[in-house]
């Protein structure tokens, strides 16, 4: 398995828990041996990212890009918005990117969020895993 996560940002992210959460995501769904990226950006690329790839000229707070064969995708999230979104609803930095990141990679599994009933079966699945594994 290699999941390479990457700080593209001037702020200091704890990416060894990144690395550590999507190693244990991708072992416990049977997907260890694939490979994976993590990229933490700021609002301006991530907004270019999302304008060029999915014609939504917004910032967001994470991008996933699902890989082909052993290589699971790639994720880009926006740390400036994890850091807005935790004081939004009331959670630490660190939970807010942990269940982000969950979120992205239920995304590359081939979960979808696009109607109501979708993002509550993702959120579920996401807060058990949290749950379960200690994050």
């Amino acid at each position: 398995m290699a999941v390479e996560v990457f700080n593209k940002t001037r702020t200091k992210i704890n990416t060894k828990l990144a690395r550590d959460i999507a190693g244990v995501f991708l072992l416990k769904n049977k997907r260890a041996s694939y490979g994976l990226s993590i990229v933490f950006v700021g609002d301006k690329k991530i907004r270019d990212i999302n304008k060029n790839f999915r014609g939504i000229d917004r910032i967001t707070d994470i991008l996933s890009f699902e890989g082909e064969e052993d290589y699971f995708g790639d994720l880009i999230i926006d740390y400036a918005q994890i850091k807005r979104q935790a004081k939004k609803f009331g959670n630490s930095v660190k939970e807010e990117m942990v269940f982000i990141l969950v979120h992205g990679l239920l995304h590359l599994l081939g979960y979808s969020d696009k109607t109501e009933k979708e993002e509550k079966i993702m959120i579920k699945l996401g807060e058990k895993f949290i749950k379960n594994n200690n994050f």
